[in-house]
């Protein structure tokens, strides 16, 4: 014997288990509430009209009923045959997800940091990265190189470890920001000399900001981990502020 949820819309697929256990009363077998043999009555399942009983699938009147008396948790769901379907919430899976995201990208900003800060991996070094702002519009260009080389090693290292994680998203959010808004001109595919790549990166970091790092981190029960949102919208704002403001004082086109 099955036991069906139809009804309308907003139920959300589960049965209410609010109208199950202790209230639960065995289906009667003789009159029902038309008068008619046979009938059951659900009147005992509460004020959820739609739920009725169906022997298409041979269960007894007892299984059935042994399997109502099971729905005594309201927090928990069950199939239609009394088991246990674990609650929807964070799990393992989405942990090791963002950590892989953190780990990729962390360590592409480290590398990248490396390059422009000491010439590590074939990179420009300080001195090289200075002369391509440069070519680019930029002045004060030897302070931005130390600054751009610093920000990507920093909000590297701090996305790789999984700390003050909204705050290093802001950082590649903003180093990227800038980085997009040069290549305008060029189209959108890296084929063409696009934003292609930056803005793939530019969207790990503003996701990472406010999933938060996940609960493989440093960041684990700090507030900004426990209120992603409002820190995620706190730095959103730091990043848009430090490309507009590099972008204003700093880039004569």
């Amino acid at each position: 014997m099955r036991i069906h949820d139809d009804r309308p819309g907003g139920a959300g697929g589960y049965p209410d288990d609010r109208s199950y256990g202790a209230h639960a009363q065995q289906p009667s077998a003789g009159t029902g509430a038309q008068g008619a043999p046979g009938t059951r009555s659900t009147q005992g399942l509460g004020a959820q009209k739609y739920n009725y009983y169906d022997d298409d699938d041979g269960y007894s009147d007892a299984e059935a009923t042994s399997v109502v008396s099971q729905r005594n948790a309201p927090s928990e769901y069950y199939d239609e045959l009394g088991n246990t379907r674990k609650p929807f919430g964070w799990n393992a899976g989405t942990d090791i997800g963002l950590l892989i995201l953190r780990l990729a990208l962390g360590g592409i900003f480290l590398a990248h940091g490396a390059q422009k800060l000491f010439g590590a991996f074939g990179g420009p070094g300080p001195d090289g990265f200075a002369e391509v702002l440069a070519s680019m519009g930029f002045q004060q260009n030897a302070m931005l190189a130390l600054v751009t080389g610093g920000t990507e090693l920093g909000a590297g290292a701090l996305l790789v470890l999984g700390l003050f994680t909204p705050l290093a998203a802001a950082g590649v959010v903003g180093v990227m920001a800038n980085a997009i808004f040069l290549k305008l001109g060029a189209g959108f595919f890296a084929a063409s000399g696009g934003f292609e790549l930056e803005a793939t990166l530019a969207v790990l970091g503003l996701g990472l900001m406010f999933t938060g790092p996940g609960r493989v981190a440093l960041d684990y029960g700090r507030v900004w981990f426990r209120r992603p949102l409002i820190f995620g919208l706190i730095s959103l704002i730091i990043a848009v502020a430090a490309a507009a403001v590099v972008l204003i004082l700093f880039h004569r086109p």
